[in-house]
């Protein structure tokens, strides 16, 4: 123990004798790790590359997807698994919704927006929305259309309501399942072909259908050339996010694999709305005669004569 004791008193002095010879020297503690610069961890990064993986979901942000995928590790059946695809705030709808309408040439969507926290609740809501506004748009676009004839009368027809929901609701979700399914497939052929989840493909797809909003209610100015105007740059709007997102995805597969992938992909969308222009707004509506007002029975009262 007294050698011990001495063992440390020498140290001690010999780190006095220093200091009071240099007193810009750092004594280090052999019970502290010395601290490794920031600079020297790892390779050196070029200027601007964190930025860019951060853009394009490179090394940490997809360890933080993958991190933010394993949080969801409560079951299906519960309601905390779903609450979970709700948990987004306004400030993140309106952003998403104003990358929809406003595409940036060469930005990602999902990597931009979506990130690793997709939601459903922008999409189920703007669907139900887009629902809603082309049925009724379709029905007092048929009613300007026919005003101020005798021969026509107005008869709302609600079956457009569920022929709208069954239509929007079926593109917003079967084309992602088999557009994920295509890529998940190819994926599987291809290494370098970039994954996206199911709810992601689903998030991109209903946030691009915004735009058909606001171009619902302009369709119904009963002027069929600035229907197809509107109808055409709606269209270019909200292509134009689902190519700039899935084309990164395909672009390195087979280039004539890729190329028919982004042709299905717009064709279908243009489908979608030249089918809701021609048929709820478009479409030829048969004049339904006025009721006649049927006449008051005059009886006629026959006495015999006897």
């Amino acid at each position: 123990v007294a050698s011990l004791v001495l063992y440390l008193f020498a140290e001690f002095d010999d780190a006095a004798n220093l200091l009071a010879a240099n007193p810009d020297a750092t004594t280090i503690s052999i019970d502290e790790p010395a601290e490794i610069p920031k600079n020297q961890r790892g390779h050196r990064q070029e200027p601007g590359r964190e930025e860019d993986d951060e853009l394009l979901g490179t090394d940490d942000s997809d360890k933080t997807e993958l991190l933010a995928g394993q949080k969801k590790s409560a079951p299906f059946w519960t309601f905390e698994y779903y609450q979970t695809f709700f948990d987004v705030d306004t400030y993140q709808v309106l952003d998403r919704i104003k990358g929809s309408v406003f595409p940036v040439p060469g930005k990602n969507f999902v990597r931009l927006y979506v990130r690793s926290n997709p939601d459903l609740y922008g999409p189920f809501w703007i669907c139900a929305t887009l629902v809603f506004t082309i049925a009724v748009s379709g029905n007092l676009s048929n009613f300007f259309i026919h005003l101020g004839k005798p021969t026509y009368h107005y008869v709302p027809e609600f079956r457009k309501v569920s022929i709208a929901a069954t239509t929007i609701y079926a593109y917003a979700w079967l084309v992602p399942l088999a557009l994920w399914g295509f890529l998940m497939w190819r994926n599987s052929k291809v290494m370098n072909i970039v994954s996206y989840s199911f709810l992601e493909i689903v998030c991109v797809y209903g946030y691009s259908l915004f735009i058909y909003i606001p171009t619902a209610i302009l369709w119904i100015i009963p002027q069929k050339v600035v229907r197809w105007v509107l109808m055409m740059f709606s269209l270019c709007l909200s292509g134009s996010v689902l190519v700039m997102t899935f084309w990164p995805a395909v672009r390195d597969d087979n280039r004539r694999i890729a190329l028919a992938t982004v042709g299905t992909i717009v064709l279908l969308h243009a489908l979608l709305a030249v089918g809701c222009l021609a048929y709820f707004f478009d479409a030829p509506e048969l004049d339904f005669a006025a009721p006649v007002t049927p006449a008051h029975n005059v009886s006629t009262v026959i006495t015999k004569s006897q």
